[in-house]
């Protein structure tokens, strides 16, 4: 299967849906404005909505019956990815279990990607597409209002510089890890227009394979509103000159953020089910198939979760239960995250998690996760048999809801 952006011969036959689940950016660009309810305008940044992860897989499940060639899945914005990295990883790993015969990629500024390459190698994503505009400061000053990175906000030359570093080193970190690379370069006329060869040359040396000019539109409410959109003879012209370093891309259709279809011809009636996912209340594991478990030894539920150093993970086969592997918690500290990166990550996969006791923050971060919490002690199969055969658990404690301390042990160690 072909990615129809990086091959113009799948674009007439290969559909792709855009996920809008990233709405937080660590940029602003003076040529945008990400508004989130404007159906009738087809740019970069513009979404009707946004989905948290589980809603976008039920979303996809409903768009496939109405959209059956999609061939292609990808992240997009309305922000940065990597801005909100840890609902894109957790929706990126929930599509791959759902759709494992999709290609999976991401569009991104660049400027968190690099901590996050090997994570997304593993779940197999194998285009990622980087918008760089410029390689001199000067230049990039002129187009960021901002940079944010590592908590840090810079201006000026100074956030080119930072920006540019980030881009820059990704390229060939991604290529050691087989994947594709695509460099976006917005022209805005009589600030980077004469640069793009230059870039071209740069990212070509680099390892990216392919490189897409996009004509900056004029938006309102921007910094460069009044900024005349490139006239299509530049733009023929920049697509030749680049040719001379790297792959042009010439059948851009500046998709929206909740694109969904063919390149160029979005399904407008698919897409507007999206908002029917935006507020859907999703149930708890659906579409998951495996279970965690709080265990000393792997045969009883006897710890409680904030004890826990690692969780056994089964799942239910034709022959009964199986152990599939141990995995690592979360190391202790950093209060809320602890529990979300437990829920995104860790148990990615689970449906249910089995403890012997539990706090009530993390108790509501895996519920609103859709990770079922069961709280018992007894034989593992006992809770395995409760949540794939809605058994009842005769030496369950307490109720899902009680919160930590009633009849509990509190040992302290980070249940909070």
């Amino acid at each position: 299967m072909q990615h129809p952006c990086f091959n113009s011969e799948a674009k007439s036959t290969v559909a792709r849906v855009h996920l809008p689940i990233a709405p937080k950016c660590n940029i602003q660009c003076n040529y945008c404005n990400r508004k989130y309810d404007c159906v009738n305008e087809s740019r970069p940044g513009v979404s009707s909505t946004v989905l948290l992860p589980l809603q976008a897989v039920h979303y996809l499940k409903a768009l496939e019956a109405k959209i059956p060639n999609i061939g292609v899945i990808g992240i997009a914005g309305p922000g940065d990815p990597f801005a909100n990295a840890d609902e894109t990883l957790a929706t990126l790993r929930m599509v791959r279990q759902a759709f494992p015969d999709k290609i999976l990629c991401l569009s991104t500024n660049g400027l968190e990607l690099a901590p996050h390459i090997d994570e997304i190698a593993e779940i197999g994503i194998t285009h990622i597409t980087i918008t760089i505009n410029s390689l001199r400061p000067e230049t990039l000053a002129k187009i960021y209002r901002w940079v944010r990175h590592n908590r840090r906000v810079y201006r000026g030359e100074e956030g080119g510089k930072v920006l540019l570093e980030q881009q820059l080193a990704c390229i060939p970190l991604l290529k050691k890890k087989g994947i594709t690379v695509k460099i976006n370069t917005v022209i805005c006329p009589g600030i980077n227009d004469g640069e793009v060869e230059e870039i071209a040359r740069k990212t070509a040396e680099l390892g990216a394979d392919t490189m897409n000019c996009i004509p900056m539109y004029p938006t309102e409410n921007t910094e460069f509103e009044a900024l005349q959109e490139p006239p299509k003879a530049l733009m023929k012209k920049l697509k030749t000159d680049i040719a001379a370093y790297i792959k042009p891309m010439k059948h851009c259709a500046r998709c929206r953020a909740d694109a969904a279809g063919l390149l160029g011809k979005d399904d407008a009636e698919a897409m507007s089910m999206i908002g029917q996912f935006s507020t859907m209340v999703v149930n708890q594991g659906e579409g998951r198939t495996r279970v965690a478990v709080a265990s000393h030894e792997g045969l009883l539920v006897n710890l409680h979760l904030g004890e826990a150093r690692k969780v056994y993970i089964f799942e239910r086969s034709a022959n009964g239960y199986h152990f599939v592997e141990m995995r690592n918690t979360p190391a202790e500290g950093g209060g809320t995250a602890r529990w979300e990166e437990l829920a995104q990550k860790t148990l990615i996969d689970c449906q249910a998690i089995l403890v012997a006791g539990i706090g009530q923050n993390p108790m509501q971060v895996l519920q609103q996760n859709g990770i079922r919490v069961l709280q018992m002690s007894g034989l593992i199969d006992s809770g395995l048999d409760a949540v794939y055969l809605n058994m009842p658990i005769k030496t369950l404690c307490r109720s899902e809801y009680t919160k930590c301390g009633d009849s509990c042990r509190g040992t302290g160690s980070g249940c909070g």
